[in-house]
C-alpha cells in the first residue's frame, strides 16, 4: 500500500540512500541516531524545529531529571503501570546502570535527589543535551561517521511498498518537497504534551495510516486546578515535604483513595510539583464519580500528639509574642493568613491567649487543610501524555514494528504510563538505544519471528 505517490517532476530526491532515517530530534531520537551511527550505519536525523531537543531543554524545570537511581529493574519497571511485562526485554539490554555509564563516560557528572531523581550536577538540561549532540557528532569513535542532522525538516508523509510481512517504508517526504530514502526508519516524534516544542501528534497520524492501533493521547502527568482561592493566593510557594491524601465525596463519606508525599507547588490555578503530577491521573478518574477532597498535611513528620506538645512548648516560651508571628517557626509564613482564616484566631492574639480548643483546632488544620480539585490543565500543559501505539504491536527486543518490518518506534509515541521522577527520560534512553542498536540495514537482517 502506498501512503503517497511521489512525482519526480514536483519533488527533489536526495541521491543518498541512508541506512537509517530517524524522525524526531528529541531525547529518544538523538540516542537512537547516535547509537546506530556508532555501529557504522549511515544515519540522517530529521527534526522539524530549528533546534534539537526543545522539550529536553525544558524538562525538570530546565534542570533535566535524566533518570531515576533505582537499579533493580523489577522495582523500576513496577512504576510503569502495567507495561512492565513488555519492557523487560528492552531494559535487560539498556537500563539505568547503562544510561548512567553512558553519560558519566562522556563527562556528565550527576547527583541524586529526593525520590531517587537523578540530575546533572550543573542543574542544566543543556549539559545532557551537549552529551547527546557530541555522541552524534563523534559517532564511530573519532568523528568518522557523524549523524547527518537536518533541522527545519518537517516530515509530511511516507512512501511504503508491499503488504503484510513484506510491507516496508522506502522514503519520507518533507514539507519543502525533498524526499529522503533509507533502508530503515525510526519514529521518535513523541506524544502531544508541550506542542510548542513540536510534539503535535504527527507520528500518530502516520502510524494510523500504516495500520497501527493508537490509544488516544490524554494528559498523564499534569497540574491540577482547584476552586480554593487561598491556594491561588499563595502562588509560587512550595512545600518540599508535604503529604496529600485523596478522599472521594468528602473526608468521611467515600473513604481514603490514595496518599502521596513529596514536593508540592502552589500556583495561580492550583497545584503542581512532583507529588501532584503523580496523582493527577487518579484525581481525574475520581472526579468522574463525584467530588474529590485533597487533605494537605503540612507537617507529615509530626503526629497529632507530638505536634500538640510542640505547640504547647511554643506558646509557653513565646507567651508574650503574637500568635501570627510565633507560628512561623512551625509553618511557612505564606500559610499564616490561611491558618488565621481557618482557625478564627485573630492576627493580634498573643500566644498566652490561645485556648486549648483553639490549639487542638490548629492541629487539625496543620494536619488536614482541605483542597478541592476541579480538574486538570490540558494536554498542552502535561509533562507527558498517555496513549500511543498499542504495545502488542511492538517487538520490544528491538523496538521494531510488528506490522512494518523496517520501522522502529521509540519514546513517548508508545502507550506507556509512568510517574514523574526520571522514568520518562529513562524510557527514551532505553528504547532509543535498543532501536539504534538493533536496526537492520537490509530486509535479510530482520528477525520476523
Amino acid at each position: 500500500m502506498h501512503l503517497m505517490n511521489i512525482r519526480a517532476s514536483t519533488t527533489r530526491s536526495h541521491l543518498t540512500t541512508y541506512d537509517l532515517a530517524v524522525i524526531g530530534g528529541g531525547p529518544a531520537g538523538m540516542m537512537a541516531a547516535g547509537r546506530a551511527a556508532e555501529r557504522g550505519l549511515k544515519v540522517i536525523l530529521l527534526e522539524k524545529n530549528a533546534d534539537l531537543g526543545k522539550k529536553l531543554l525544558i524538562s525538570g524545570g530546565g534542570r533535566c531529571n535524566l533518570t531515576n537511581s533505582e537499579l533493580d529493574d523489577r522495582k523500576l519497571l513496577a512504576k510503569f503501570r502495567g507495561s512492565d511485562k513488555f519492557l523487560f526485554s528492552a531494559f535487560a539490554q539498556h537500563s539505568v546502570k547503562e544510561s548512567l555509564e553512558f553519560f558519566h563516560a562522556r563527562g556528565l557528572k550527576t547527583k541524586v535527589e529526593e525520590g531517587g531523581r537523578v540530575f546533572p550536577v550543573t542543574d542544566k538540561a543543556s549539559s545532557v543535551w551537549d552529551v547527546l549532540l557530541e555522541q552524534m557528532r563523534d559517532a564511530s569513535h573519532g568523528g568518522n561517521n557523524p549523524v547527518i542532522m537536518k533541522m527545519d525538516s518537517e516530515v509530511v508523509d511516507f512512501e511504503s511498498t508491499g503488504t503484510g510481512a513484506d510491507r516496508e517504508i522506502v522514503a519520507v517526504r518533507l514539507l519543502n518537497g525533498d524526499v529522503v530514502k533509507a533502508r530503515s526508519f525510526i519514529i521518535a516524534t513523541g506524544g502531544k504534551s508541550h506542542p510548542e516544542t513540536g510534539s503535535t501528534g504527527d507520528g500518530f497520524r502516520w502510524l494510523t495510516k500504516l495500520g497501527h492501533k493508537i490509544s488516544p493521547a490524554m494528559a498523564a502527568l499534569v497540574p491540577i486546578t482547584v476552586s480554593d482561592e487561598w491556594v491561588k493566593a499563595i502562588s509560587g510557594v512550595s512545600l518540599p515535604n508535604a503529604k496529600i491524601t485523596l478522599y472521594q465525596n468528602g473526608l468521611r463519606v467515600g473513604g481514603k483513595q490514595g496518599v502521596k508525599k513529596g514536593k508540592i507547588l502552589f500556583t495561580h490555578f492550583g497545584l503542581s510539583g512532583p507529588s501532584i503530577l503523580n496523582m493527577s491521573s487518579e484525581v481525574n478518574e475520581l472526579l468522574k464519580y463525584g467530588d474529590v477532597v485533597m487533605s494537605l498535611d503540612l507537617l507529615p513528620t509530626h503526629d497529632h500528639s507530638t505536634l500538640n506538645e510542640a505547640l504547647q512548648k511554643l506558646f509557653t516560651s513565646e507567651s508574650n509574642k503574637k500568635f501570627k508571628n510565633a507560628i512561623t517557626s512551625i509553618i511557612p509564613t505564606a500559610f499564616v493568613p490561611v491558618v488565621l482564616e481557618k482557625s478564627g484566631i485573630t492576627a493580634e492574639t498573643f500566644c498566652h491567649s490561645v485556648t486549648r480548643e483553639e490549639r487542638l483546632s490548629l492541629i487539625q488544620i496543620f494536619k488536614g487543610l482541605e483542597i478541592h480539585p476541579t480538574g486538570l490543565l490540558g494536554v498542552s500543559d502535561a509533562i507527558i501524555t498517555s496513549g500511543g501505539v498499542v504495545l502488542e504491536e511492538i517487538d520490544f527486543r528491538t523496538m521494531r514494528s510488528r506490522l512494518v518490518h523496517n520501522l522502529y518506534l521509540v519514546g513517548d509515541i508508545l502507550n506507556i504510563d509512568r510517574p514523574s521522577g526520571g522514568y520518562s527520560l529513562q524510557l527514551c534512553w532505553t528504547t532509543g538505544w535498543v532501536a539504534g542498536n538493533s536496526v537492520a540495514t537490509s530486509k535479510a537482517d530482520v528477525d520476523l519471528s
